[in-house]
């Protein structure tokens, strides 16, 4: 278990003990970057950074700078619809380990968005700081963390020599060479249902993020209530059902299914066909399967997903 999900990994080698070894050290690769990124470790650097929210500049790691620069980046890409200040509201829309059901009332969300802003997350990497500008303001990193630990992760496991192997944490999945010789399938969940497979793809060097209104949710009155928050409306997003990212970074395609879902379809899908080396299918609230152009023909949809709230 690595930052609140499964991490996974698999090579083919012909040396055992050294692949083992290459492994342990990706685990603890990322849970020292846990130990900087998450809002649940006390005195991660975000923890600190949050606490000292209108106050002053933090001391951070250069990675904990890194990830907040692709975070900007990411927001602008998206037109703010990825924001990692939407933890202004994380305490009253409760989808992590605090989930309890709730719906927050409409005052309450009106009162948190002043404080979700992209902009107001500063970083100074030749002087090792950051600072968030506003009182009250706090960032998450939940869209954005696991990605770069993949990425970090695919970097070292190459280091190693390693030519053929598969990375997965939770909806990240990075695969490098062959599966024994054949290419890797990564397969795309239904959102609704079971979660059985509903489409496939092979894969060789890349990697394939999705998120899902299903991941952290809770239904009530036959609506659906889900931790992917539009931080315009400060509510959940919904356009979508699921979103699929494939491209060559898992950090590019942890950011971009979480801002193409909370964009919506017509919006994010026309991101996607935009940027170069990036493709996507998804799962419209309608139950619709869009696929881009440049997966026409490399899709294989298996079924229909399943239609529910």
């Amino acid at each position: 278990m690595a930052m609140g999900s499964t991490l996974r990994l698999a090579a083919w080698t012909t040396s055992e003990h050294e692949t083992e070894t290459a492994f342990e050290h990706v685990f603890r690769e990322f849970d020292r970057l846990e130990a900087l990124l998450s809002v649940w470790k006390d005195d991660s650097d975000v923890v600190r950074l949050n606490k000292n929210a209108g106050i002053g500049p933090v001391h951070v790691s250069p990675e904990t700078i890194e990830v907040l620069e692709l975070a900007h980046d990411a927001s602008v890409q998206t037109n703010g619809k990825f924001d990692i200040t939407f933890g202004a509201l994380a305490d009253i829309w409760k989808f992590d380990h605090d989930q309890d059901n709730s719906i927050p009332t409409r005052d309450a969300i009106d009162k948190r968005l002043p404080l979700v802003n992209y902009d107001e997350v500063e970083t100074n990497r030749q002087g090792g700081w950051a600072f968030i500008r506003k009182p009250g303001m706090r960032v998450h990193l939940g869209g954005i963390g696991k990605g770069y630990a993949v990425d970090r992760a695919v970097a070292m496991l190459k280091q190693q020599k390693l030519t053929d192997f598969m990375i997965q944490s939770g909806g990240d999945l990075y695969v490098s060479g062959t599966n024994g010789g054949k290419p890797w399938k990564a397969g795309i969940a239904d959102p609704r249902g079971a979660h059985e497979v509903f489409a496939s793809l092979e894969l060789g060097d890349g990697t394939f993020s999705t998120s899902g209104d299903y991941e952290r949710s809770f239904v009530k009155d036959g609506v659906r209530y889900h931790h992917l928050i539009d931080p315009d409306r400060g509510e959940p997003a919904r356009g979508c059902r699921s979103v699929t990212i494939v491209t060559n970074r898992a950090v590019i395609a942890d950011v971009l299914s979480t801002g193409v879902f909370i964009m919506g379809p017509d919006a994010g899908m026309a991101l996607i066909e935009k940027l170069p080396d990036v493709e996507g299918v998804i799962v419209t609230s309608g139950n619709q399967v869009l696929v881009s152009s440049g997966l026409k023909g490399r899709v294989a949809l298996l079924k229909q997903p399943t239609d529910a709230p």
